[in-house]
């Protein structure tokens, strides 16, 4: 039987979603838990597959990873999170076909990026969303040598400001390496004054115009969900939802005093 599973987790100290030798990865503290608990002999054999990579530090909240296995009492969320670090955890799961490949099948992604608002002209990000939502070729907003091409479709960008924060929501069919990232930047660029929408729309002519934008920081960057045609029937784990609550109010605290911390260390002049 085929089994896929949606997963969450803080990417801090991780080299990103996809197994790498001799350092942590998601993938690799997953193929941990599923061996220690015999769920599958080896990723190959099961044929494990994920919706896609993560980046260095970027988290997810709707990862979706599939695999083969007999032992369905055993793969379920709270079985798999009691080998899991609290800093990944599976929270819902479903039986898909034998086929079913989470990259290849889904139709559409979601991310969030967060940063802090407070210097930037929101009305003028709005803008720039208007300029990006399309299909266009994004060679200039990624990082890639990716034989498919650079022409993706963006569906929607949605700008709010919550608080300190400004929260940027993209929706596309699916993404290039590091394109969120660098869309952050240049909307962040003409949201501050930096550059202006003629500029941007320059980016997104390639053949006429070339220029590299800098990443904006991973840790404010989240999966949020995939999406697919088929209809799954996911199965949310409540205990593993709770328990995930609990961890994630753990590192809200941490994270609370470390701010209090850092502020003090700057003496006053």
């Amino acid at each position: 039987m085929r089994v896929a599973l949606k997963l969450a987790y803080i990417g801090t100290g991780y080299h990103g979603s996809q197994v790498q030798p001799d350092v942590p990865t998601i993938e690799g503290e997953l193929y941990k838990a599923l061996g220690d608990l015999e769920i599958i002999d080896d990723p190959k054999s099961a044929n494990f597959v994920s919706a896609g990579r993560t980046d260095a530090g970027v988290h997810a909240v709707g990862q979706v990873v599939a695999f083969d296995t007999e032992k369905l009492n055993l793969a379920i969320p709270r079985v798999i999170n009691s080998k899991l670090p609290n800093s990944i955890w599976a929270w819902s799961h479903a039986i898909v076909p034998d086929d079913f490949n989470p990259r290849y099948d889904a139709v559409c992604r979601s991310y969030r990026y967060i940063m802090s608002g407070e210097q930037y002209d929101i009305s003028k990000i709005r803008s720039a969303t208007k300029l990006l939502i399309g299909t266009h070729d994004f060679a200039n907003f990624c990082t890639t040598d990716d034989v498919r091409g650079t022409v993706r479709n963006v569906k929607r960008i949605d700008v709010r400001v919550s608080g300190a924060f400004t929260k940027i929501d993209v929706q596309a069919d699916s993404f290039l390496w590091n394109m969120v990232r660098k869309m952050v930047t240049t909307l962040m660029m003409v949201g501050s004054g930096v550059r202006d929408l003629e500029w941007l729309e320059q980016m997104l002519n390639p053949e006429s115009y070339e220029e590299g934008v800098e990443l904006a920081t991973a840790y404010g960057l989240t999966l949020m969900q995939v999406d697919y045609e088929l209809p799954i029937e996911w199965v949310d784990d409540g205990y593993a939802i709770r328990r995930a609550r609990e961890h994630v109010h753990e590192h809200l605290v941490r994270y609370r005093v470390m701010g209090e911390v850092l502020e003090q260390l700057v003496p006053m002049e």
